[in-house]
């Protein structure tokens, strides 16, 4: 499965705490969960995606069925989901 254009539902719902270009870690997060993150350029495109300063985790979040639905509402909605059931 491919990413949807313009969706970067991972992006946005997720918290991050691996260190990323341009967002200040607060409290062990980088990018806090529902937060944009400052490297989406605004066709919601990733503008360090391929290069070493690209958190490892955003390149093992792969688009799947289940976690991207049929629209970028499904995906946001379940990436939160997520984020809530995996919180400590």
């Amino acid at each position: 499965m491919k990413c949807r254009e313009h969706c970067a539902a991972c992006c946005i719902a997720p918290s991050i705490s691996s260190p990323i270009p341009g967002m200040p870690v607060v409290g062990g997060i980088s990018k806090p969960a529902g937060v944009r993150c400052v490297q989406l350029d605004d066709a919601n495109r990733c503008k360090i995606f391929g290069r070493p300063e690209r958190p490892a985790v955003c390149g093992s979040l792969q688009p799947s069925e289940l976690m991207c639905g049929d629209n970028r509402e499904q995906a946001m909605r379940w990436l939160g989901w997520m984020e809530q059931e995996t919180a400590p």
